[in-house]
């Protein structure tokens, strides 16, 4: 048993059953011997089980999306992201390359706060599919400011295309 020390001899050292309260001269060295050694998140699990679901790829899947990547409408309308935007090209221009393909309901052209140039990409969005398809298709991978742009709808259901 362990060694007993009482610090105020007129109080009652027993515990609910009786017994007296042993006191230890070390309290971490008896909760480091009584604890499992743990690394990581997700530790209950057998690591080869996460691994290999990882390498297959058996993950859920959202329901009715058909495993094929299709675009999404947003709140408001379509939303098409354009990417490999100069760092010295204003809303005019993407405006003026853009509104052929139908009315554009909104345009944010972000900025990066230290430089103040462009951030490199820019979000449109159209009122109806055919709009965005329109301008995706006609304007993807091709040159605007001498810089080769990449457009593509910003929400879509499965993976992005490649």
């Amino acid at each position: 048993m362990a060694n007993l020390v009482d610090l105020d001899p007129g109080a009652d050292d027993l515990t609910a059953n009786g017994t007296a309260m042993a006191i230890d001269s070390d309290p971490a060295a008896s909760l480091k011997q009584g604890a499992t050694r743990r690394k990581g998140r997700g530790f209950e699990g057998n690591a080869a089980d996460r691994t290999g679901t990882i390498a297959t790829g058996a993950f859920d899947a959202i329901e009715g999306s058909g495993g094929g990547s299709a675009a999404q409408k947003s709140i408001e309308g379509w939303i098409v992201l354009v990417t490999g935007i100069h760092e010295e090209a204003s809303e005019d221009d993407i405006k003026e390359r853009f509104a052929d393909f139908g009315e554009i309901k909104n345009l944010h052209l972000n900025l990066d706060r230290r430089s103040g140039f462009v951030k490199g990409y820019v979000l449109l969005e159209y009122n109806t599919f055919k709009e965005a398809k329109a301008a995706i298709d006609e304007t993807n991978e091709t040159e605007l400011l001498g810089q080769k742009i990449s457009a593509d709808f910003a929400f879509v259901t499965g993976g992005r295309r490649r």
